[in-house]
């Protein structure tokens, strides 16, 4: 294809032992060739661009100095990874990215031995790098040998505790570890909070130096081309209380910063590293998101997420919408409530663009909180927002929620703080695949004690949900709605307050009677049209409620019906076992009424579209209409007019 990059060097590596020949000159240069090739890859599928970008020389040394897969790089988070995927044997299906059956946008361990561990959420790298470190020592194995834990580690992530309780270890444990702070000034939002204070104090001072060594004035460490610069740091140390005293004090030899796009430092201070370190160390490196294509680094976002788009002009083939999406319509809601109600406050994880969040931040910015990628400490701070009399949305992906499920437990659900929980990205995400899907919320909320759990059937439904939410201050309450785009309803002017546990009549039928919990009403509604051409009129109703369950209208449907469905886009153990729980109290099945639930099955489903991902997991219409056939049979029909 014409933007395919010319890459003759790049075209003669197969896997990084073809590497391990290369002058410095040549490594340079296939750097340049594997940005180039990157650059192509993603404009033909989409995805993460300026993560990839900004480490391209970092991917090209490490593996060029290190012995992989034997040695294990974890990147954190992983979507920076396609560079290593392009030097890891992988070229050859680098244009299937987040594609069904093609390559995940993130490492995996059945994809490829280079991949030692999936990291598609934050802040893990450095736990796993330790546990890898100690396996080597106390004689573990894997068919690649175990060498060098190497974690790979953005400065968005390290803000999580995890990586701190990590590196506390790490420090105590002494084993040679080897951290690499990837600092590019900008995580997926801009960094938070004091860690991004204390490092940008040591941007001023771009030439390497070391400053725990200078202290000691031990500068024979460093590769003689920077010892004049350990020098000049040593008089700077002098007036700073920074530097690399906070890692030092957790148990890391500390390098730099350095410049992580120049091969002349990064090359020879990584080989110093690999040569000499013996404990754990943190080296330090400045790299730029998006870094060589100019439409990533002009970007607000630096080329974070895209679309498909023209290499020449960076311009994004994004199809246009015909409805609005789930978070603008939740955005809107909030900004609307927040409008008429000074308490109304928000609460995000480093995602208030995804979370639709950035809105309510310009608008309200005393009253919205980025806390960065700390969702355990986002939910007790909402927590504490709620207990302190006001009424705080804490707005997460469902997939990021799990990482704060004790908090929920412990410190909302317990204290019944009416803490209100905005959960974006329920059900099948699509490309982003199995880590990043909402399968688990209905199922691990539903089952605390007074907590309200309501999911949306629609854009408009998601707007009354929004305003029962900030109305409801007797405990904690959620609702979620997926990603993408709306079913283009009529929209209400201002949001409902539901009455809580009240589901609603979507259609009156006869025979089997199919019960929704969330947006696959609309598939529902479709399966339903093909049923009526045979003659099956099923009764539909949205449950909107999880819990508490509309108990009248569920004994309602049982009692005027041969068969109950429920359809949800969630895991076993939702909404589907509440209402089974529900029937066997009340005897229902002793009378031999039939009841089928449609869940995600019990199994991770890899990326695909939505629609095929929904194909897999049987929750499409066919497979609905399926069902109702299956469960009613020819003999049935009619019983009940």
């Amino acid at each position: 294809m014409s933007n395919r990059p010319e890459t003759p060097l790049l075209d003669q590596i197969t896997t990084p032992s073809d590497m391990k020949g290369l002058s410095d000159a040549q490594l340079k240069q296939l750097a340049r060739e594997v940005r180039a090739e990157t650059i192509s890859a993603v404009s033909e599928t989409g995805g993460h661009l300026g993560a990839g970008l900004g480490v391209v020389e970092l991917t090209v040394a490490l593996h060029a100095i290190w012995d992989t897969p034997k040695d294990k790089i974890i990147w954190d988070v992983s979507h920076q990874s396609y560079p290593h995927k392009i030097l890891t044997g992988r070229r050859d299906r680098i244009r299937t990215l987040r594609q069904k059956d093609g390559l995940s946008g993130f490492t995996k361990r059945s994809e490829s031995p280079y991949d030692p561990f999936g990291a598609a959420h934050s802040s893990t790298s450095i736990s796993a790098a330790l546990g890898f470190s100690v396996a080597r020592d106390l004689g573990g194995n894997c068919p690649e040998g175990l060498g060098d834990g190497i974690a790979v580690i953005g400065d968005g992530s390290i803000s999580a505790g995890m990586a701190y309780e990590a590196m506390n270890n790490a420090g105590h444990l002494k084993k040679r570890l080897i951290v690499i702070l990837n600092d590019n000034e900008m995580s997926i939002a801009p960094p938070v909070g004091a860690m991004s204070s204390y490092l940008s104090k040591l941007y001023a001072e771009r030439p390497f130096h070391d400053l725990k060594e200078v202290a000691k004035g031990a500068v024979g460490f460093l590769p003689e081309p920077f010892r004049e610069s350990a020098k000049r740091a040593k008089d700077m140390l002098k007036g700073m209380a920074t530097g690399g005293t906070l890692f030092e004090a957790l148990g890391f030899s500390y390098v730099g910063p350095i410049d992580g796009h120049d091969m002349d430092q990064l090359l020879p201070v990584l080989r110093t590293v690999h040569d000499r370190a013996t404990g754990p160390i943190l080296i330090h490196v400045l790299t730029q998101k998006g870094k060589g294509y100019a439409p990533a680094e002009a970007a607000a976002d630096k080329g974070h997420g895209v679309s498909k788009f023209d290499v020449v002009t960076g311009k994004q083939k994004k199809t246009p919408s015909n409805a609005p999406s789930y978070t603008g319509v939740f955005s809107k809601a909030l900004l609307d409530e927040a409008a008429r109600d000074t308490k109304v406050c928000a609460v995000t994880a480093a995602m208030p663009d995804g979370t639709g969040l950035k809105q309510f931040q310009d608008r309200y910015p005393s009253r919205c909180f980025d806390v960065g990628i700390a969702e355990q400490h986002a939910v007790t701070f909402a927590a504490g927002l709620a207990a302190g009399g006001l009424r705080p949305f804490c707005a997460l992906y469902s997939t990021f929620l799990q990482r704060g499920y004790d908090q929920v437990v412990h410190d909302v659900a317990i204290q019944r703080l009416p803490v209100r929980f905005a959960i974006d990205r329920a059900g099948l995400v699509g490309a982003d695949g199995a880590t990043h899907a909402g399968a688990f919320d209905t199922a691990f909320l539903a089952n605390l004690p007074d907590f309200v759990v309501m999911a949306a059937a629609d854009e408009a439904e998601l707007v009354h949900m929004v305003a029962t939410a900030a109305a409801y201050d007797q405990g904690p309450i959620s609702f979620r709605y997926p990603r993408g785009e709306g079913t283009g309803v009529e929209m209400p002017e201002r949001g409902e307050i539901l009455e809580i546990g009240k589901g609603r009549m979507i259609r009156e039928g006869k025979g089997v009677a199919i019960l929704s919990f969330g947006t696959r009403l609309q598939e529902v509604m479709q399966a339903c049209e093909a049923l009526d051409a045979r003659g099956i009129t099923p009764t539909v109703a949205d449950a909107r409620f999880a819990k508490p369950l509309d108990r009248d209208l569920i004994l309602k449907l049982v009692e005027t019906h041969d068969a109950l469905i429920t359809v949800e886009e969630g895991a076993i153990g939702g909404f589907a076992s509440h209402v089974s729980h529900l029937l066997a109290e009340e005897g229902v099945f002793d009378r031999g009424f039939k009841f089928r639930s449609m869940v995600l099955p019990d199994i991770f489903i890899d990326q695909a579209n939505p629609r095929d991902m929904y194909a897999v997991a049987g929750l499409n219409a066919e497979d609905i209409e399926a069902k109702v056939l299956d469960v009613m049979g020819v003999e049935t029909l009619g019983k009940r007019a």
